[in-house]
């Protein structure tokens, strides 16, 4: 996960450039090769997305995917590749799974009640949601730095062709003023992929990891 640039334009808005990169590795990646890259252009100060894209490579599957989105006329224009253009219409102000996650970091989990439901408009492919977040508390986990408390997230997934179930995801983020994601589990039709922890650099403040 990267914040590639922080003085990006889109229609002359300042964004940042987010990105995430994901891909199997050992005996998984002969079963099932993953190589999936998810990328926006975020609003540096209202926080949404303007700009999303998607290139997926999971087996034998392709999608080649760009979003882009122009709130004055609540209209999207996607692109696939091998598709005609098309045209969303857009609820309002929404979030992409990754200026979603970047959103989540501003919030106040000190004051939240375990179980309480985060509520925000999602987009995934040409779908939009009323994206439902719930908060689970903290907890402390192991990583490869050592043990570390975290703020533990899990979205409830819509219906969709990738994930199992609504509670497919499980979210671990750093309880400290980085907010950096240290584990991630997701439950797939075709299996289950745990992100952990691998390397970090150019954080703000120390990492609370002893």
């Amino acid at each position: 996960m990267n914040v590639l640039s922080s003085n990006e334009k889109f229609n002359n808005r300042p964004c940042y450039k987010l990105e995430v990169e994901g891909r199997t590795t050992g005996a998984f990646d002969k079963m099932l090769r993953i190589r999936d890259t998810w990328g926006c252009l975020m609003d540096t100060s209202m926080y949404v997305t303007y700009k999303n894209y998607r290139r997926i490579e999971e087996g034998n599957y392709r999608r080649n995917e760009e979003i882009s989105l122009d709130y004055p006329t609540k209209k999207a224009s996607m692109l696939v590749e091998g598709d005609k253009p098309k045209e969303l219409t857009l609820p309002g102000y929404v979030y992409d799974m990754v200026s979603g996650y970047y959103f989540l970091r501003l919030l106040d989990y000190d004051n939240m009640k375990e179980g309480q439901v985060i509520a925000m408009n999602g987009m995934l492919e040409d779908k939009f949601y009323n994206f439902k977040i719930r908060y689970n508390g903290k907890d402390r986990i192991k990583t490869k730095y050592g043990k570390a408390n975290v703020i533990y997230l899990a979205p409830i997934m819509p219906e969709n062709k990738l994930f199992d179930g609504e509670n497919a995801i499980k979210f671990y983020i750093s309880d400290d003023a980085n907010r950096i994601p240290l584990k991630i589990r997701a439950e797939l039709y075709v299996g289950a992929v745990e992100l952990d922890i691998k390397g970090y650099s150019n954080l703000r403040h120390p990492l609370n990891i002893h």
